[in-house]
């Protein structure tokens, strides 16, 4: 017989006939009292099982904090927000490690893209949509007889 309250010269000491906490409520592997009396033990893991968990400080923004594997981790992530940037020659552009919002934009810088133009490109060829017309200056052919000597 469980017992779920405790008189002791007639005051209550230990009332727990109106307990409303569930297994699901209580932590896994901790244990409470039912309503009668009867030892509970808890069953919820929720928010508290954390160690399957695989991310890295590096993977998290950075003053953003988590759990894994039971332990708090602060992010380190850099926050670069809109990137923007222009190109001038013909060096890669290189995207920075860290997270972006999507709205930045990479463009040739208007120096550059003032040069591609359907008259400097060889006629035929395509640059970056625009298609050549220069076919090269207008030169006379001539032909010569040449006989070599020794002075």
């Amino acid at each position: 017989m469980a017992i779920n309250k405790v008189i002791y010269g007639g005051t209550v000491l230990i009332d727990i006939t109106d307990t409303t906490a569930t297994a699901a409520d209580v932590a896994n592997g901790k244990y409470f009292y039912g309503k009668d009396g009867s030892k509970v033990e808890g069953s919820s893991t929720k928010d508290s099982d954390t160690t399957d968990a695989t991310a890295l400080p590096s993977e998290i923004l950075s003053t953003k904090t988590a759990y894994v594997n039971k332990n708090k981790i602060t992010g380190e992530m850099p926050n670069r927000g809109a990137v923007s940037a222009t190109i001038s020659t013909l060096s890669p552009y290189t995207i920075q490690n860290g997270y972006h919002d999507g709205s930045g934009t990479v463009a040739i810088a208007p120096s550059e893209s003032a040069k591609i133009t359907a008259g400097n490109i060889k006629s035929g060829v395509e640059i970056l949509g625009v298609t050549g017309t220069y076919t090269g200056e207008s030169i006379t052919a001539q032909s010569k007889v040449i006989t070599p000597t020794t002075s």
